[in-house]
Order: structure tokens, then C-alpha cells, then sequence
């Protein structure tokens, strides 16, 4: 007997009521308790020896506390410890929780910025970081046999299991006062508008901006799982409403938080919505040119290489990483990491969570315009001067069932050129990547969450990026 739980780049994300069951949530959360026991019960293991606490929470999305509850059943009845968050919490405010009460591990009831048709089961480690495939692999085995064995469990009325419970939010809040500047965000008295997209960043980053002296404009702080009928994404057109706001002089930046707070969208003070690449390379600029940070910067392979030329500017050393945080986290608990991100909205840095948090990343934004007394544009302007432009987008293509293996079989075969530009270099890392002339590249990659091939391209102009979009949009034409 087959089953649909195949844990991705961020978890286990399924369709409600087709995929996303409460009997496969149940049959994933017991592969995780049997995996978690091994692990106690093995002497060189990280958790030998802790008390079997597990922490459980979910987002705002239809059933999340319902699913999380059947999870916290299952858990119990193989003697651990569970322990859930009282209300929906935030991605990076579990992790924070996992490592502060040195819990064995997590699980998240979030899909993140999925549509809200959606769910999903994210498993993290006992450090507060996404599963890697070394522990996703076992326990994906654990959940196969368990199915092929015909397991079931029979639970409580769903919703009735009565689960020990925690409120995470002050010692989070303490976290984030130990790494932002809340005394020059006090000064600069800022006016903000928040995009909270219906989700679990309300009660976080409005109010700590309300602590730094802020005036906070907030957007869809209600709850809602259906999300407004749109996709929970700070992008620049889930940031629509706060870009208008923003330009219209009421205030001075724009910050918004996907559906779990775990990704980021910024709006600069004219408006203009900002790329989690320039998000990433201006936080590295700031941590190092005005906080005095020490250590390496890491990126995923599809992240933008304005962040090697700001690395190289100020003399960083830069790691390159797959795609998926948990890459980049295993890095940052190895080694001084100033911050560390992807281009898909995700940053933590030096001293914190290696998981996403939005809402530090928003944080750190309004803490360098008050810093500098200028906007971000201006900044990315002046780095520019050193480094170079970087014009960077991303096609989300769908390919049919059908046609996608020979797809992603021609291409890692390699290419002697992407429409008239020369490959210079392949990198197989994660996906196909192919280094071009002139500092450009492009890369392809199949979704880990979606049934999509996503097409990352940067070019030095806006004329190039547009020939390049076209090349490859060519190339993934079937």
C-alpha cells in the first residue's frame, strides 16, 4: 500500500480531505514517534537521555488545531510528552519554543504560503530547524511499512484530546529584543503598515513594532483560513494593498508575513516592492556595516548573486547551499553565520533560529532605514555603485505529468547554451544551474511543494533579464 506522505523542502503539504487526513496525519505523526523513540533510545544520538517533550502548533488554516490535537494523541500514546501552542503561532516563534525547553523535536500543522485549500505537516529537529533528509528519509520508511502493515489508530472525537499547552510569545519576544536595535527604532518613530495576511503573525510583529515606538497601520490582522480567497504570499501582489498605502505617504515602509510569519515582503518608502534578494543582501550589509557582525553569509544555489557582491565588498566569506532552509540551517548551527537566506522569503541570522523568520527579517528592515536615515532604495543604490546591478525573476511553469521527467532528464544532461548565451559552467548542487557570460545565470529546479518547474534567472540589465525570461520560457515549452 502506497501513501501521498513525501516530505518535501519545507515538511508534508497535501489537498484537505483528499491527501490531508486526519488518519494520514495520525499514520505521519506515528512515524515520527517511532522515530523519535529510536533516536532516545540510542545512545549517540543528540536527544538520548532528554525528557520526551515534542512541541505542537499550527497556522490559521481550516482544522490546523484540530490536526494538531489528533497529532498530540498519537505522540501521547507512545509515551511522549506532548505539548501545544495555545493559540496559531508563527513558524520561527515553534522553533524558538523547541530549543529554549530542549524538546525533541516539533510538529507544525502549516502549508506557509500554499492556497488555502491546502495543509500541511512540518517535522523539526530538537535544535528548532526543518527535518533534513537524513531524518526525513527513516522516517518516510517508518510510514511506508507502518501502511504496508494496515496501522490504524483509534482516537478520541476529533478536537477533544486534552493536550498540555503553552504560550510561547514572551520568551520570543525576549529573543527578538536580544537581536533588534529597539532603542534607534525607538528614535526614528517610524509609520508602518503591515501586511498580516489573515495569518499567525498578528499579536507578533504589529505589536513588537508598537514596542519600538512605531505607528502601525495593520492590513487582514482578522482571522480568516480562506485568506481573503488569495494565496497568504508577501509577494508583490499579495502586497498590493499596503504598496498603495505606502505611496501614498502614510507611511514609510511597508512590512507583510506569509500565512505561518516564517517569509517576508518589504515595501520601500516610494512604494516599490522589494526582492527577498535585495532583502537579503541589504541585511547582510547591515549586520556587517553597522552592527560590526562577524562570520560567512549562506544562500540557497537560486539566490541572487548581488549577495556575493555585497559579500565580497565587505569581505565575507559566502556558502551556497540547496534549496531549503534546513540547508542553510544545519549550516548556521555549524558555523558563525552573519544571516543566512533564500530567494523565496526566508532569512534568519547569527544567534537565533536556524529556521525562516519573517518577522525578524521585517524587523531588521525598519531597523536600517532608522539606522540610516534613509530608504532602502537609496542603499541598494549605493551598493549598486560597488557591485553592480542585478536583475533577478523567477517563472513558475507547469509541466505535464508526462513530459516533466524527460524534461529534467535533458537538462541534466547539460546545455551548451540557453538560447544564444554560452554556458560557461554546470552546477548540479540542487537543480541545473548554468553560469553565463557577463556574471548571468539561469537555473531550473522542481518544485518540492508544488507540481511546477521553477525557472530562477539574473541578468546585469532589464533588457537582458527580458531576453533571458524568453530563452528559457522557451526551453520549458513542451
Amino acid at each position: 500500500m502506497s501513501t501521498p506522505i513525501k516530505f518535501g523542502t519545507s515538511g508534508w503539504r497535501g489537498l484537505i480531505a483528499r491527501d490531508f487526513t486526519f488518519d494520514n496525519v495520525r499514520l505521519a505523526t506515528q512515524g515520527i514517534a517511532q522515530y523519535l523513540k529510536g533516536e532516545l533510545a540510542d545512545p549517540r544520538s543528540a536527544i538520548h537521555g532528554r525528557k520526551p517533550v515534542v512541541i505542537l502548533g499550527y497556522d490559521t488554516r481550516f482544522l490546523g488545531r484540530e490536526f494538531s490535537l489528533a497529532a498530540a494523541e498519537v505522540l501521547a500514546a507512545n509515551g511522549l510528552s506532548p505539548l501545544l501552542c495555545d493559540r496559531d503561532t508563527p513558524t520561527p516563534v515553534i522553533s524558538h519554543a523547541i530549543r529554549l525547553r530542549k524538546a525533541i523535536g516539533g510538529i507544525n500543522m502549516t502549508a506557509s504560503h500554499n492556497p488555502a485549500e491546502y495543509q500541511g505537516l512540518k517535522f523539526s529537529t530538537s535544535n528548532g530547524a526543518p527535518a533534513t533528509t537524513d531524518v526525513t528519509r527513516p522516517v518516510e520508511a517508518i510510514i511506508q511499512r507502518l501502511a504496508t502493515e494496515g496501522w490504524t489508530f483509534k482516537g478520541a472525537l476529533v478536537g477533544t484530546f486534552r493536550c498540555p499547552t503553552l504560550d510561547p510569545r514572551t520568551d520570543y519576544f525576549k529573543q527578538i529584543h536580544r537581536l533588534i536595535d529597539f532603542a534607534t527604532l525607538r528614535k526614528a518613530k517610524l509609520k508602518v503598515a503591515v501586511e498580516l495576511m489573515y495569518g499567525t503573525g498578528h499579536g507578533y510583529l504589529d505589536d513588537l513594532l508598537k514596542e519600538a515606538g512605531a505607528k502601525v497601520t495593520c492590513f487582514h490582522n482578522e482571522l480568516n483560513p480562506l485568506f481573503g480567497g488569495h494565496h497568504p504570499e508577501p509577494n508583490a501582489e499579495g502586497m498590493a494593498e499596503v504598496r498603495e498605502f505606502v505611496r501614498s505617504g502614510k507611511a514609510r515602509i511597508g512590512l507583510g508575513l506569509d500565512g505561518d510569519a516564517d517569509r517576508f515582503g518589504i515595501v520601500d518608502q516610494d512604494g516599490q516592492w522589494l526582492t527577498p534578494n535585495q532583502v537579503l543582501a541589504l541585511a547582510l550589509y547591515h549586520l556587517k556595516k553597522n552592527r560590526g557582525w562577524t562570520g560567512a553569509v549562506v544562500r540557497t544555489v537560486p539566490t541572487s548573486h548581488q549577495v556575493d557582491g555585497v559579500a565580497e565588498m565587505l569581505r565575507v566569506k559566502l556558502h551556497e547551499t540547496p534549496v531549503g532552509f534546513k540547508y542553510i540551517g544545519a549550516l548556521m548551527e555549524s558555523e558563525a553565520i552573519i544571516v543566512g537566506g533564500e530567494e523565496s522569503g526566508g532569512l534568519s541570522v547569527k544567534g537565533h533560529v536556524p529556521e525562516k523568520d519573517g518577522i525578524l527579517a521585517c524587523l531588521l528592515m525598519a531597523e536600517l532605514i532608522a539606522t540610516e536615515g534613509r530608504s532602502l532604495g537609496s542603499i541598494l543604490k549605493s551598493l549598486e555603485k560597488h557591485t553592480g546591478e542585478y536583475h533577478t525573476d523567477r517563472l513558475n511553469v507547469k509541466i505535464p505529468a508526462d513530459k516533466k521527467e524527460a524534461l529534467l532528464k535533458s537538462l541534466s544532461e547539460g546545455l551548451d547554451k540557453v538560447g544564444p548565451f554560452k554556458v560557461q559552467k554546470f552546477i548540479t548542487t540542487d537543480g541545473f544551474k548554468f553560469l553565463l557570460p557577463n556574471g548571468e545565470w539561469v537555473a531550473f529546479r522542481a518544485s518540492g511543494t508544488e507540481p511546477l518547474i521553477r525557472a530562477y534567472v539574473e541578468a546585469k540589465s532589464s533588457s537582458q533579464l527580458k531576453k533571458l525570461r524568453s530563452a528559457c520560457q522557451q526551453l520549458l515549452s513542451v
